[in-house]
Protein backbone atom coordinates (compact mmCIF):
# COMPACT_ATOMS: atom_id res chain seq x y z
CA UNK A 1 0.00 0.00 0.00
CA UNK A 2 0.94 3.62 -0.98
CA UNK A 3 1.15 5.99 2.19
CA UNK A 4 -0.94 8.84 2.23
CA UNK A 5 2.25 11.35 1.61
CA UNK A 6 3.08 9.03 -1.45
CA UNK A 7 -0.53 9.45 -2.70
CA UNK A 8 -1.04 13.14 -2.32
CA UNK A 9 2.47 13.77 -3.76
CA UNK A 10 2.01 11.16 -6.63
CA UNK A 11 -1.46 13.03 -7.29
CA UNK A 12 -0.05 16.52 -7.54
CA UNK A 13 2.90 15.31 -9.86
CA UNK A 14 -0.22 13.95 -12.31
CA UNK A 15 -2.13 17.16 -11.75
CA UNK A 16 1.28 19.25 -12.87
CA UNK A 17 1.48 16.79 -15.61
CA UNK A 18 -1.83 17.18 -16.84
CA UNK A 19 -1.86 21.24 -16.54
CA UNK A 20 1.09 21.23 -18.88
CA UNK A 21 0.28 18.89 -21.03
CA UNK A 22 -2.88 17.12 -21.42
CA UNK A 23 -5.14 20.23 -20.48
CA UNK A 24 -2.80 22.83 -20.66
CA UNK A 25 -3.35 26.06 -18.97
CA UNK A 26 -2.19 28.19 -21.51
CA UNK A 27 -5.23 26.55 -23.66
CA UNK A 28 -7.74 26.32 -21.24
CA UNK A 29 -11.23 28.27 -22.04
CA UNK A 30 -11.60 31.61 -20.03
CA UNK A 31 -14.96 33.17 -19.56
CA UNK A 32 -15.99 36.57 -18.09
CA UNK A 33 -17.62 37.23 -14.84
CA UNK A 34 -19.18 39.61 -12.29
CA UNK A 35 -16.63 40.54 -9.96
CA UNK A 36 -19.16 40.13 -7.25
CA UNK A 37 -20.04 36.68 -8.33
CA UNK A 38 -16.23 35.62 -8.91
CA UNK A 39 -15.31 34.46 -5.26
CA UNK A 40 -13.01 31.50 -5.42
CA UNK A 41 -12.73 31.77 -9.39
CA UNK A 42 -8.96 31.20 -10.79
CA UNK A 43 -7.76 34.33 -13.09
CA UNK A 44 -6.92 33.51 -16.08
CA UNK A 45 -5.06 37.33 -16.92
CA UNK A 46 -3.30 39.30 -15.19
CA UNK A 47 -4.50 42.88 -13.57
CA UNK A 48 -3.26 45.84 -13.95
CA UNK A 49 -3.83 48.86 -12.47
CA UNK A 50 -5.30 51.94 -14.38
CA UNK A 51 -4.36 54.36 -12.53
CA UNK A 52 -2.10 55.48 -9.48
CA UNK A 53 -3.25 54.76 -6.10
CA UNK A 54 -4.09 57.19 -4.44
CA UNK A 55 -4.47 58.86 -7.08
CA UNK A 56 -3.16 62.37 -6.04
CA UNK A 57 -2.13 63.39 -2.77
CA UNK A 58 -4.54 62.45 0.12
CA UNK A 59 -4.85 63.59 3.69
CA UNK A 60 -4.51 60.58 5.99
CA UNK A 61 -6.10 62.87 8.63
CA UNK A 62 -8.84 65.54 9.64
CA UNK A 63 -6.80 68.80 10.53
CA UNK A 64 -5.00 71.54 8.54
CA UNK A 65 -3.25 71.21 4.86
CA UNK A 66 -0.26 73.98 5.68
CA UNK A 67 1.03 75.97 2.38
CA UNK A 68 5.05 75.02 1.53
CA UNK A 69 7.89 77.49 3.13
CA UNK A 70 5.40 78.06 6.05
CA UNK A 71 7.13 78.35 9.29
CA UNK A 72 6.00 75.07 11.39
CA UNK A 73 7.24 76.04 15.03
CA UNK A 74 4.96 75.94 18.22
CA UNK A 75 2.26 78.77 18.61
CA UNK A 76 3.17 79.61 15.08
CA UNK A 77 -0.58 81.62 13.51
CA UNK A 78 -2.12 80.10 9.62
CA UNK A 79 -4.58 81.64 7.97
CA UNK A 80 -7.04 78.91 6.90
CA UNK A 81 -8.64 80.08 3.60
CA UNK A 82 -10.81 77.23 2.84
CA UNK A 83 -11.52 73.99 3.10
CA UNK A 84 -11.11 70.34 1.08
CA UNK A 85 -13.54 67.59 1.08
CA UNK A 86 -13.29 64.24 0.34
CA UNK A 87 -15.00 64.43 -3.23
CA UNK A 88 -14.82 68.80 -2.97
CA UNK A 89 -11.16 69.78 -3.28
CA UNK A 90 -9.90 73.11 -2.67
CA UNK A 91 -9.15 74.54 -5.92
CA UNK A 92 -7.53 77.79 -4.65
CA UNK A 93 -4.29 79.13 -4.54
CA UNK A 94 -1.74 79.46 -1.58
CA UNK A 95 0.96 81.65 -0.28
CA UNK A 96 3.03 80.91 2.53
CA UNK A 97 1.86 80.86 6.60
CA UNK A 98 -1.27 80.05 4.54
CA UNK A 99 -3.54 76.71 5.02
CA UNK A 100 -7.28 74.89 4.57
CA UNK A 101 -9.01 73.06 6.32
CA UNK A 102 -8.62 69.55 5.33
CA UNK A 103 -10.34 66.09 5.82
CA UNK A 104 -9.39 61.99 5.77
CA UNK A 105 -9.55 61.12 2.25
CA UNK A 106 -9.77 64.72 0.52
CA UNK A 107 -7.01 65.98 -1.79
CA UNK A 108 -3.81 67.94 -0.66
CA UNK A 109 -3.78 71.32 -2.16
CA UNK A 110 -0.62 71.06 -4.64
CA UNK A 111 0.86 74.34 -2.90
CA UNK A 112 0.82 72.17 0.75
CA UNK A 113 3.43 69.71 1.77
CA UNK A 114 2.03 69.28 5.39
CA UNK A 115 -1.04 68.37 7.06
CA UNK A 116 -1.38 68.77 11.05
CA UNK A 117 -3.61 66.73 12.87
CA UNK A 118 -6.50 69.17 14.58
CA UNK A 119 -5.51 68.09 17.79
CA UNK A 120 -2.09 69.85 17.61
CA UNK A 121 -3.91 72.89 16.97
CA UNK A 122 -6.29 75.47 18.93
CA UNK A 123 -9.00 73.95 17.14
CA UNK A 124 -10.89 72.82 20.14
CA UNK A 125 -10.98 76.24 21.54
CA UNK A 126 -12.08 77.53 18.68
CA UNK A 127 -14.20 75.46 16.69
CA UNK A 128 -17.34 76.94 17.96
CA UNK A 129 -16.35 80.54 16.82
CA UNK A 130 -15.29 79.61 13.62
CA UNK A 131 -16.96 81.20 10.62
CA UNK A 132 -16.36 79.23 7.54
CA UNK A 133 -17.47 82.08 4.82
CA UNK A 134 -14.38 83.94 6.11
CA UNK A 135 -10.67 83.29 7.26
CA UNK A 136 -9.30 82.45 10.27
CA UNK A 137 -6.52 82.11 11.87
CA UNK A 138 -5.81 78.54 13.85
CA UNK A 139 -2.08 77.98 15.71
CA UNK A 140 -0.02 75.11 16.05
CA UNK A 141 0.25 73.42 19.29
CA UNK A 142 3.54 71.69 18.84
CA UNK A 143 6.05 72.04 15.97
CA UNK A 144 4.86 70.33 12.58
CA UNK A 145 6.99 68.19 10.29
CA UNK A 146 6.66 68.49 6.61
CA UNK A 147 5.71 65.65 4.54
CA UNK A 148 3.84 64.29 7.46
CA UNK A 149 0.01 62.48 7.40
CA UNK A 150 0.07 62.48 3.66
CA UNK A 151 -0.90 59.25 1.68
CA UNK A 152 1.83 60.23 -1.62
CA UNK A 153 0.08 59.88 -4.80
CA UNK A 154 1.11 55.94 -6.19
CA UNK A 155 2.72 55.53 -2.87
CA UNK A 156 0.90 52.05 -2.96
CA UNK A 157 0.35 51.37 -6.47
CA UNK A 158 1.19 52.75 -9.69
CA UNK A 159 -0.20 53.41 -12.90
CA UNK A 160 -0.13 50.46 -15.22
CA UNK A 161 1.69 48.35 -11.89
CA UNK A 162 0.21 44.29 -12.18
CA UNK A 163 -1.55 44.13 -8.86
CA UNK A 164 -3.17 40.50 -9.26
CA UNK A 165 -1.17 37.45 -11.36
CA UNK A 166 -3.16 35.05 -13.54
CA UNK A 167 -3.59 32.19 -11.25
CA UNK A 168 -4.66 34.32 -8.20
CA UNK A 169 -7.85 32.43 -6.32
CA UNK A 170 -10.14 35.71 -5.68
CA UNK A 171 -10.99 36.26 -2.18
CA UNK A 172 -13.26 39.24 -0.70
CA UNK A 173 -9.47 40.86 -0.25
CA UNK A 174 -8.87 40.77 -3.84
CA UNK A 175 -12.60 42.09 -4.81
CA UNK A 176 -12.24 45.05 -2.57
CA UNK A 177 -8.60 45.29 -4.63
CA UNK A 178 -10.16 44.90 -7.96
CA UNK A 179 -13.43 47.21 -7.00
CA UNK A 180 -11.17 49.58 -5.87
CA UNK A 181 -9.44 50.15 -9.85
CA UNK A 182 -13.22 50.08 -11.21
CA UNK A 183 -13.68 46.60 -13.09
CA UNK A 184 -17.24 45.22 -12.54
CA UNK A 185 -15.59 41.78 -14.45
CA UNK A 186 -12.95 39.72 -14.37
CA UNK A 187 -11.62 36.83 -17.02
CA UNK A 188 -11.72 33.73 -14.90
CA UNK A 189 -10.60 30.23 -16.26
CA UNK A 190 -13.75 28.22 -16.94
CA UNK A 191 -15.01 25.86 -14.72
CA UNK A 192 -14.33 22.11 -14.58
CA UNK A 193 -16.99 19.89 -15.14
CA UNK A 194 -16.90 17.24 -12.33
CA UNK A 195 -18.68 14.44 -12.63
CA UNK A 196 -20.15 12.42 -9.57
CA UNK A 197 -22.40 9.28 -9.59
CA UNK A 198 -22.58 6.77 -6.46
CA UNK A 199 -23.06 2.65 -6.97
CA UNK A 200 -24.95 0.22 -4.88
CA UNK A 201 -28.15 -1.87 -5.21
CA UNK A 202 -29.07 -0.65 -1.83
CA UNK A 203 -29.07 3.15 -2.38
CA UNK A 204 -32.53 5.21 -2.81
CA UNK A 205 -32.11 9.46 -3.89
CA UNK A 206 -32.72 11.00 -0.77
CA UNK A 207 -36.20 12.51 -1.05
CA UNK A 208 -37.58 8.97 -2.25
CA UNK A 209 -39.26 6.35 0.02
CA UNK A 210 -37.48 3.07 1.62
CA UNK A 211 -39.26 0.42 0.06
CA UNK A 212 -37.45 -2.35 2.36
CA UNK A 213 -34.86 -2.38 5.35
CA UNK A 214 -32.45 -3.79 2.94
CA UNK A 215 -32.26 0.40 1.83
CA UNK A 216 -30.45 3.27 2.88
CA UNK A 217 -30.32 6.81 1.19
CA UNK A 218 -27.30 8.41 -0.75
CA UNK A 219 -26.05 10.50 1.05
CA UNK A 220 -22.40 10.69 -0.26
CA UNK A 221 -23.80 12.68 -3.18
CA UNK A 222 -25.27 15.20 -1.20
CA UNK A 223 -21.57 15.30 0.90
CA UNK A 224 -19.68 15.02 -1.73
CA UNK A 225 -21.45 18.40 -3.68
CA UNK A 226 -21.19 20.57 -0.10
CA UNK A 227 -17.69 19.91 0.18
CA UNK A 228 -17.05 20.70 -3.10
CA UNK A 229 -19.52 23.84 -3.30
CA UNK A 230 -16.62 26.75 -2.58
CA UNK A 231 -15.05 25.71 -5.70
CA UNK A 232 -14.63 26.84 -8.79
CA UNK A 233 -16.16 23.99 -10.87
CA UNK A 234 -19.48 22.36 -12.32
CA UNK A 235 -20.99 19.81 -10.46
CA UNK A 236 -22.88 17.23 -12.25
CA UNK A 237 -25.15 14.26 -10.80
CA UNK A 238 -24.93 10.70 -12.77
CA UNK A 239 -26.91 9.58 -9.96
CA UNK A 240 -27.07 5.73 -8.46
CA UNK A 241 -25.38 3.32 -10.50
CA UNK A 242 -27.15 -0.27 -9.72
CA UNK A 243 -24.41 -2.93 -9.12
CA UNK A 244 -24.18 -4.32 -12.58
CA UNK A 245 -20.90 -4.46 -14.71
CA UNK A 246 -22.64 -3.39 -18.06
CA UNK A 247 -24.38 -0.49 -16.28
CA UNK A 248 -21.70 0.29 -14.26
CA UNK A 249 -19.49 0.48 -17.79
CA UNK A 250 -22.29 2.53 -19.67
CA UNK A 251 -22.57 5.08 -16.41
CA UNK A 252 -18.95 5.87 -16.48
CA UNK A 253 -18.56 6.05 -20.44
CA UNK A 254 -21.21 8.65 -20.84
CA UNK A 255 -19.59 10.43 -17.62
CA UNK A 256 -15.97 10.81 -19.54
CA UNK A 257 -17.34 12.11 -22.44
CA UNK A 258 -18.67 15.40 -20.51
CA UNK A 259 -16.22 15.80 -17.58
CA UNK A 260 -12.26 16.75 -16.59
CA UNK A 261 -12.83 14.97 -13.65
CA UNK A 262 -15.26 11.69 -12.40
CA UNK A 263 -15.68 10.93 -8.63
CA UNK A 264 -17.49 8.35 -7.26
CA UNK A 265 -18.67 6.91 -4.19
CA UNK A 266 -18.98 2.66 -3.45
CA UNK A 267 -17.62 0.21 -5.58
CA UNK A 268 -14.19 0.13 -5.33
CA UNK A 269 -13.18 -3.03 -3.05
CA UNK A 270 -12.97 -6.26 -3.81
CA UNK A 271 -16.51 -7.68 -3.21
CA UNK A 272 -18.33 -9.55 -6.02
CA UNK A 273 -20.18 -6.92 -6.54
CA UNK A 274 -17.72 -4.17 -6.85
CA UNK A 275 -17.15 -3.24 -10.27
CA UNK A 276 -15.63 -0.25 -10.42
CA UNK A 277 -12.11 -1.13 -10.70
CA UNK A 278 -12.79 -3.22 -13.36
CA UNK A 279 -14.33 -0.84 -15.55
CA UNK A 280 -11.41 2.28 -14.68
CA UNK A 281 -9.28 -0.25 -16.01
CA UNK A 282 -11.23 -0.82 -19.36
CA UNK A 283 -11.71 2.69 -20.32
CA UNK A 284 -8.54 3.61 -18.57
CA UNK A 285 -5.93 2.80 -15.89
CA UNK A 286 -5.52 2.78 -12.09
CA UNK A 287 -2.58 4.81 -11.06
CA UNK A 288 -2.99 3.67 -7.59
CA UNK A 289 -5.24 1.41 -5.58
CA UNK A 290 -5.51 1.30 -1.34
CA UNK A 291 -3.96 3.86 0.11
CA UNK A 292 -2.62 3.41 3.89
CA UNK A 293 -5.23 5.38 6.04
CA UNK A 294 -7.69 4.72 8.00
CA UNK A 295 -10.47 5.11 7.03
CA UNK A 296 -10.71 5.08 3.68
CA UNK A 297 -7.97 2.15 2.30
CA UNK A 298 -9.92 1.29 -0.93
CA UNK A 299 -9.23 4.64 -2.25
CA UNK A 300 -8.30 4.74 -6.23
CA UNK A 301 -6.86 7.62 -7.97
CA UNK A 302 -6.82 6.58 -12.12
CA UNK A 303 -8.00 8.10 -14.88
CA UNK A 304 -10.24 7.37 -18.33
CA UNK A 305 -8.34 7.81 -21.49
CA UNK A 306 -10.11 5.50 -24.24
CA UNK A 307 -11.58 7.38 -26.95
CA UNK A 308 -11.36 10.77 -25.67
CA UNK A 309 -8.98 13.88 -26.16
CA UNK A 310 -7.71 14.56 -23.20
CA UNK A 311 -7.69 12.06 -20.13
CA UNK A 312 -10.33 12.51 -17.31
CA UNK A 313 -8.71 12.28 -13.86
CA UNK A 314 -10.80 9.33 -11.61
CA UNK A 315 -11.19 9.00 -7.87
CA UNK A 316 -12.62 6.17 -6.47
CA UNK A 317 -13.73 6.87 -2.71
CA UNK A 318 -15.42 4.40 -0.44
CA UNK A 319 -18.93 4.47 0.49
CA UNK A 320 -18.71 4.80 4.57
CA UNK A 321 -19.73 8.67 4.91
CA UNK A 322 -16.49 9.40 6.58
CA UNK A 323 -14.29 7.81 4.55
CA UNK A 324 -15.84 9.91 1.77
CA UNK A 325 -15.44 12.97 4.10
CA UNK A 326 -11.33 12.79 4.43
CA UNK A 327 -10.54 11.10 1.37
CA UNK A 328 -11.91 14.01 -0.62
CA UNK A 329 -10.63 16.76 1.81
CA UNK A 330 -6.95 14.94 1.68
CA UNK A 331 -6.65 14.39 -1.97
CA UNK A 332 -9.73 15.36 -3.80
CA UNK A 333 -9.73 18.95 -3.30
CA UNK A 334 -6.55 19.77 -3.19
CA UNK A 335 -5.99 17.78 -6.49
CA UNK A 336 -9.33 20.45 -8.18
CA UNK A 337 -7.89 23.23 -7.07
CA UNK A 338 -4.39 23.05 -9.04
CA UNK A 339 -6.68 21.16 -11.49
CA UNK A 340 -8.37 24.40 -11.38
CA UNK A 341 -5.57 26.89 -12.15
CA UNK A 342 -5.11 28.47 -8.64
CA UNK A 343 -1.09 29.11 -8.75
CA UNK A 344 1.49 26.98 -6.22
CA UNK A 345 1.60 29.52 -4.07
CA UNK A 346 -2.16 30.36 -3.98
CA UNK A 347 -3.46 27.03 -2.84
CA UNK A 348 -6.07 26.83 0.35
CA UNK A 349 -4.39 26.00 3.58
CA UNK A 350 -4.95 22.80 5.05
CA UNK A 351 -5.37 24.12 9.18
CA UNK A 352 -3.20 21.83 11.25
CA UNK A 353 -2.77 22.28 15.25
CA UNK A 354 -1.61 20.74 17.74
CA UNK A 355 -3.73 19.69 20.75
CA UNK A 356 -3.53 18.29 24.16
CA UNK A 357 -5.31 14.74 24.41
CA UNK A 358 -8.19 14.55 27.08
CA UNK A 359 -8.37 10.73 26.63
CA UNK A 360 -6.68 7.86 25.80
CA UNK A 361 -6.83 6.73 21.70
CA UNK A 362 -6.12 3.00 20.66
CA UNK A 363 -4.85 2.58 17.11
CA UNK A 364 -2.75 -0.10 15.53
CA UNK A 365 0.60 0.69 13.69
CA UNK A 366 0.69 0.24 9.88
CA UNK A 367 -1.95 3.24 8.67
CA UNK A 368 -2.30 6.84 9.06
CA UNK A 369 -5.40 7.59 11.17
CA UNK A 370 -7.86 10.31 10.86
CA UNK A 371 -10.14 10.05 13.92
CA UNK A 372 -13.07 12.13 14.54
CA UNK A 373 -12.72 14.41 17.52
CA UNK A 374 -14.18 18.26 19.06
CA UNK A 375 -11.37 20.44 19.11
CA UNK A 376 -11.87 23.41 21.79
CA UNK A 377 -9.64 25.82 23.33
CA UNK A 378 -9.35 26.62 27.54
CA UNK A 379 -9.09 30.61 28.92
CA UNK A 380 -5.34 30.79 28.24
CA UNK A 381 -6.02 29.79 24.49
CA UNK A 382 -4.51 26.56 24.84
CA UNK A 383 -5.67 23.75 22.67
CA UNK A 384 -7.84 20.71 24.00
CA UNK A 385 -8.78 17.87 21.81
CA UNK A 386 -11.76 14.92 22.74
CA UNK A 387 -11.97 12.17 20.73
CA UNK A 388 -15.07 9.59 20.24
CA UNK A 389 -15.18 6.47 22.18
CA UNK A 390 -16.11 4.50 18.28
CA UNK A 391 -14.52 5.05 15.61
CA UNK A 392 -16.45 2.97 13.16
CA UNK A 393 -16.25 5.31 9.54
CA UNK A 394 -20.13 4.14 9.43
CA UNK A 395 -21.26 6.30 12.39
CA UNK A 396 -22.97 9.81 10.86
CA UNK A 397 -23.98 10.96 14.18
CA UNK A 398 -20.82 11.31 15.15
CA UNK A 399 -19.16 13.08 11.49
CA UNK A 400 -21.93 15.65 12.72
CA UNK A 401 -20.88 15.87 16.17
CA UNK A 402 -17.34 16.48 15.34
CA UNK A 403 -15.17 19.65 14.05
CA UNK A 404 -11.78 18.30 13.92
CA UNK A 405 -9.65 15.30 12.78
CA UNK A 406 -7.67 13.69 14.99
CA UNK A 407 -3.91 13.49 12.55
CA UNK A 408 -2.12 9.84 13.65
CA UNK A 409 1.20 9.28 12.15
CA UNK A 410 1.48 5.88 10.52
CA UNK A 411 4.05 4.22 12.41
CA UNK A 412 2.62 5.51 15.56
CA UNK A 413 0.58 2.86 18.13
CA UNK A 414 -1.85 3.88 21.05
CA UNK A 415 -1.70 7.32 22.44
CA UNK A 416 -2.24 8.37 25.99
CA UNK A 417 -4.37 11.38 27.15
CA UNK A 418 -2.33 14.16 27.74
CA UNK A 419 -0.20 14.24 24.89
CA UNK A 420 0.17 16.20 21.94
CA UNK A 421 -1.70 15.06 19.32
CA UNK A 422 -1.76 16.56 15.64
CA UNK A 423 -5.69 18.07 14.64
CA UNK A 424 -6.98 19.35 11.18
CA UNK A 425 -10.07 21.42 12.10
CA UNK A 426 -12.97 20.70 9.36
CA UNK A 427 -13.27 23.25 6.93
CA UNK A 428 -16.24 24.87 7.89
CA UNK A 429 -15.99 24.53 11.89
Amino acid sequence: MISVEQLQQAIIQRVSSYNQNDYALAKRATQSRDLISSQNYILAQDIASPFAIPRQNISAMDGYAIAKGSTLTKDMAIEIVGESQAGSPFSGNLNSEQGVRIFTGAVVPADCDTVVMQENTNFAAIKDSIDKSKSYAITLGQEATPDRNIRKQGEEVTAGEIVLKAGKRLNPADISLIANLGFDKVEVYRPLVVGVLATGDELVAIGEPLDSLAQIYNSNTPTLKSLLSDLPVEVRDYGIIPDHLDKTANAVAAAMQECDVLISTAGVSVGDYDFLTTVIEQLGQINHYKVAMKPGKPFVFGELNKNIDKPVLYFGLPGNPLSTVVGTLQFVIPALWRLSGVSEDDLPLTLSVWATLTDDIKKSVGRKDFQRGVLSQDAHGDFQVKTFSTQDSHRIKQLSYANCLIVLAQDSGNVSAGESVQVQPFPWS
